[in-house]
């Protein structure tokens, strides 16, 4: 099994934006010593949720200071960008890396950002769907042109050419039933924040893959993002999660704004209008004590050996073969964010990445799920 990283600038006040940036450039250089596989890098604007407004060139950064680990988004938001730029990003950083990079796309879901960019968010799924083809074409032929409902280019090329295919490496993180189809029978992945019940997940994902082999397409196994809290005490363990991922579930409905139900009348974001009831319930102290109970519940926590169980849980479900972790979440001190991932690193990274039981995923293994809660992406 991959493991690898994912870096989420919350900002802190008072606390300068910079010195958040800089301990989690800190725990990203940390990565490949480490021995991780991975590290991925998110994309947010204007609230400090997620202070990476610029995966490609956070990666750029990464790419001339490692040799070996890959190099993910997690993700691409599409509307919000000319598809062009983000193909000839991929094709540098794809030079730059040596061809170690892959890709996750999304459509966004946070009107804020959304008004920042000055795009409807009524457009985000058609845009998405579009400005993914396009950038497959864009990297998969030497000379395109496209005539579609957003984007019209005249014949071109991107230059300069990259020296691998990322766009065989592309996944798909926006995977409602009517994008779901348009991505899969591209061939795209699907990436799974993991924000739900592991069942409900694997329901996606099967739903997914049905799809895709529908038209003579085999996606690879999921790859996952999940938080980590990992201690030699389980005690230790679940109080840093209640803490700091309790912090970081109210932050979410801060960005997103999601207990208000405004998404529910936006088209193509219906389904976001059933979150309402649940992050409604941070208003209450005893509801959002139980809530994060439950956010806490389907993320890693525990100690090296509970995690080592609960990840070989979460790929008996889900069939994913590369897990994202983040260890610094919710604004937690950068010191206990390091202790966290240097534990599991020394513990749990060696068994996920050797032991014959974690080498092959098995096909997801969805059961009935025991609640209709959901969280948004992270």
């Amino acid at each position: 099994m991959k493991v690898g990283i994912a870096l989420n600038m919350l900002s802190e006040p008072p606390r300068p934006d910079v010195a958040v940036v800089s301990d989690h450039l800190a725990m990203g250089d940390l990565a490949e010593p480490l021995g991780f596989d991975s590290l991925f890098a998110l994309e947010h604007h204007f609230t400090g949720y997620a202070m990476s407004p610029a995966p490609l060139e956070l990666l750029a950064y990464f790419a001339g200071r490692t040799k070996r680990i890959l190099l993910g988004t997690a993700v691409i938001v599409l509307p919000w960008h000319d598809p062009i730029r983000v193909a000839e990003g991929i094709a540098l950083l794809d030079i730059l890396s040596g061809g170690r990079c892959l890709f996750g796309f999304g459509r966004g879901a946070a009107s804020v950002e959304y008004e920042g960019f000055r795009i409807p968010m009524e457009e985000a799924r058609p845009r998405f769907a579009e400005a993914a083809q396009l950038i497959r074409k864009a990297l998969r032929e030497p000379e395109f042109e496209s005539q579609g409902e957003f984007y019209r280019i005249p014949k071109t090329t991107i230059r300069p050419r990259p020296i691998s295919h990322p766009e065989e490496r592309f996944y798909a993180s926006s995977v409602s039933p009517e994008s779901a189809e348009i991505m899969a029978k591209l061939g795209f992945g699907i990436l799974v924040v993991m924000q739900n019940e592991w069942a409900k997940a694997a329901e996606n994902i099967v739903a997914y893959r049905e799809i895709a082999q529908s038209v003579g397409h085999n996606p690879p196994p999921p790859i996952i993002l999940t938080n980590v809290s990992c201690a030699e005490s389980r005690g230790e363990a679940q109080d840093r999660a209640m803490e700091w991922l309790g912090k970081k579930w109210q932050s979410i409905d801060n960005h997103y704004h999601f207990s208000d139900g405004h998404l529910a009348t936006v088209k193509g974001y219906e389904t976001y209008g059933k979150m309402a009831k649940t992050y409604a319930r941070l208003q209450s102290e005893e509801e959002r004590v139980r809530a994060t109970e439950f956010y806490v519940k389907i993320q890693i926590v525990g100690t090296p050996d509970d995690c080592i169980q609960q990840i070989a849980e979460l790929q008996r479900v889900t069939g994913t073969d590369h897990v994202v972790t983040e260890f610094s979440f919710g604004g937690i001190p950068h010191g206990e964010a390091e202790k966290n991932m240097r534990l599991f690193a020394d513990r749990v990274l060696p068994v996920l990445q050797n032991d014959a039981a974690f080498a092959a995923p098995p096909a997801p293994s969805p059961q009935p799920a025991a609640s209709s809660d959901l969280f948004a992406p992270a």
